[in-house]
């Protein structure tokens, strides 16, 4: 195959050179810059879409964007995780779930503490939660800033994304917002049945016990079950814990309302879990009261 394909390339190197020898001096002086404007385009084609790039991810940075705000603007919308993974970017280097890091959370929270001109930091909520490790990072990000920290929840603060909030200086949400959702679950579906019904069997190849625990594709014994609801109780703990201590409750008055539910806005403010009814214009009022001058957020 490599013969084949050297007498070929060779062929066609001989094809080149008879063609270049009978067209005219002049026509060979077209070529020869026809090619050099070709190659030169691409050059820059090149170099103006990694400049394209760069600007379109430092526009995206609003710290950078704008620097006349005086408030720091960050959404926390869908899922809540550590870190967004490389196969969550598309090819044009966006991200195609709807997702937030605690990464990039506490980028622009330890960023607005370094600028003199960020006077407070607005966190914006829409999303159901999800881990519990991001809640905590972003939760303890919130609590030791510098900066007054306000939090507004449009139509869902539920689960990891309230333990985010939690520690904000004041919680907004509207009336109709869902507000809680204090629990750890990790269910799932099990397999088994329809595997067994299909004529597949499991086939057990572990180190250790508990190795492959939670596999969907396998009977949970009693003995896993009783490890993940440990787990799952400590958590649980954790997380009632820390919302106690960062709304001012007691661990029993937190737990009176962490079933792992919901509650409309005016519910969550009667049992403490926010401090005032309100959206994005009460929350700027608020805060003009908070740091003397109008608020310019730059999201």
């Amino acid at each position: 195959m490599d013969k084949q394909m050297n007498i070929k390339e060779k062929l066609q190197l001989e094809n080149c050179k008879i063609f270049f020898k009978k067209i005219s001096p002049s026509l060979k002086w077209i070529l020869i810059i026809s090619i050099s404007i070709i190659i030169g385009g691409i050059v820059v084609v090149t170099y103006t879409n990694n400049k394209s790039q760069d600007s379109s991810l430092s526009d995206s940075n609003s710290d950078t964007a704008d620097t006349n705000c005086n408030v720091q603007g960050i959404n926390i919308h869908g899922s809540v995780v550590t870190y967004t993974s490389n196969d969550s970017y598309n090819d044009n280097d966006k991200v195609m779930y709807d997702q937030t890091s605690a990464d990039s959370v506490l980028y622009y929270i330890n960023n607005a503490q370094e600028k003199d001109n960020i006077k407070a930091i607005v966190v914006e909520v829409d999303s159901p939660g999800g881990s519990p490790v991001a809640g905590e990072e972003i939760s303890n990000a919130i609590k030791n800033s510098n900066k007054p920290v306000v939090a507004y929840i449009r139509d869902l603060g539920a689960s990891a994304a309230y333990w985010a909030i939690s520690s904000a200086d004041r919680i907004f949400a509207s009336k109709n917002s869902n507000v809680g959702s204090i629990g750890v679950t990790q269910s799932y579906l099990s397999n088994v049945g329809n595997n067994q019904k299909n004529g597949y069997s499991y086939v057990q190849l572990s180190s250790g016990k508990y190795k492959d625990t939670g596999s969907p594709d396998k009977v949970l014994t009693t003995d896993e079950k009783s490890l993940l609801l440990r787990d799952i109780n400590i958590m649980y703990e954790n997380f009632v814990k820390a919302v106690s201590e960062n709304r001012g409750l007691t661990v029993k008055a937190v737990k009176s309302f962490a079933d792992g539910s919901t509650v409309l806005g005016t519910k969550a403010k009667e049992l403490g879990m926010i401090d005032s009814i309100g959206g994005l214009p009460e929350v700027q009022n608020y805060l003009e009261t908070k740091i003397g001058e109008k608020p310019d957020i730059c999201w």
